[in-house]
């Protein structure tokens, strides 16, 4: 089992971007990065959390979405052609919180 080592909000600029059955993608912006680690302290990771509550290897994540990348695309050059509009994009209502654990 994984645990969230560190938490740190994302930069304006990144997005996540998901493959949508049965075609197309769908970005949306990242609101923070989070450090996983195993529970012995190996195998280290970054996850970027998106603005809807979704990340890589989530249970609950959108039906029928496949994660495909991050992405940056500067503040001044706007957001990705398959950028989800922030006032449109759907809240999760339910699903964890993700809380940082101290290292031991």
């Amino acid at each position: 089992m994984k645990r969230i080592v560190e938490i740190v909000p994302a930069r304006p600029g990144w997005y996540a971007r998901w493959r949508l059955e049965p075609g197309g993608t769908r970005c949306y912006p990242v609101s923070l990065w989070a450090l996983l680690e195993e529970a012995d302290g190996t195998g280290r990771e970054v996850i970027g959390v998106d603005c809807v509550g979704q990340w890589p290897g989530a249970d609950d994540n959108e039906a029928g979405g496949v994660f495909v990348r991050y992405l940056f695309q500067t503040p001044d050059s706007g957001a990705p052609e398959d950028a989800e509009p922030p006032s449109g994009a759907p809240q999760r209502a339910t699903g964890p919180r993700l809380q940082a654990v101290p290292a031991p």
